[in-house]
């Protein structure tokens, strides 16, 4: 395989997995000698990849961030199906999403760059009436770092709500962080997810 064949193969797996796995060995490999067979291949090869350096550097903690604030936002338009995202997509952006956002900025800030890398999102939001929009967690651990719901408020001669909060595991999620709320309007939204 020649080089730039392999070096678009890296880059692809690399994007595909967020540089999470490294790519195969089969692609990292350069071609070799007959006479370079005997070279011990269990010794680094420290300059064998000098050229390829930015493919194989972890994601920083930056991009991370990001890759979580691009999921947060698509987990949060998923929950709302098209019956309800349609309506509260400009608030939703406007109000929410920023502070959704700061939320998750201020709570990654405590991780260090290689601790980051346990995080993820979950990807199935509650349907039907659950809260759950998404929920950073540790992947390693399985044990939730930070929880966004949103629950239906109807107060009454108020018509019904969409109240916009996060728990986090400092206070055992005990504690309601608000984000803001949405208005809807005097009759009952329609199930999470309805498209």
């Amino acid at each position: 395989m020649n080089k730039w064949m392999r070096k678009t193969l890296v880059i692809l797996f690399t994007i595909a997995t967020f540089g999470m796995v490294a790519p195969p060995a089969a692609l990292t490999v350069e071609n070799r000698s007959s006479e370079d067979s005997a070279v011990n291949l269990n010794v680094p090869q420290k300059h064998l990849f000098e050229d390829e350096t930015a493919y194989w550097e972890a994601p920083s903690k930056e991009e991370h961030i990001s890759s979580f604030l691009e999921a947060a936002e698509i987990q949060s338009f998923e929950k709302f199906g098209d019956k309800i995202g349609t309506k509260i997509e400009d608030e939703f952006r406007q109000i929410i999403l920023p502070k959704m956002e700061e939320a998750i900025r201020e709570y990654a800030e405590d991780y260090s760059d290689e601790d980051i890398r346990d995080l993820v999102i979950s990807k199935k939001p509650a349907d039907g009436k659950g809260e759950k929009i998404f929920h950073l967690y540790n992947k390693e651990t399985g044990e939730d770092i930070l929880r966004f719901h949103v629950r239906r408020d109807h107060p009454p001669k108020q018509g019904y709500w969409f109240n916009f909060h996060y728990h986090t595991h400092h206070d055992s999620f005990q504690k309601h962080h608000e984000l803001g709320s949405i208005y809807w309007n005097q009759n009952m939204p329609p199930n999470w997810m309805t498209h």
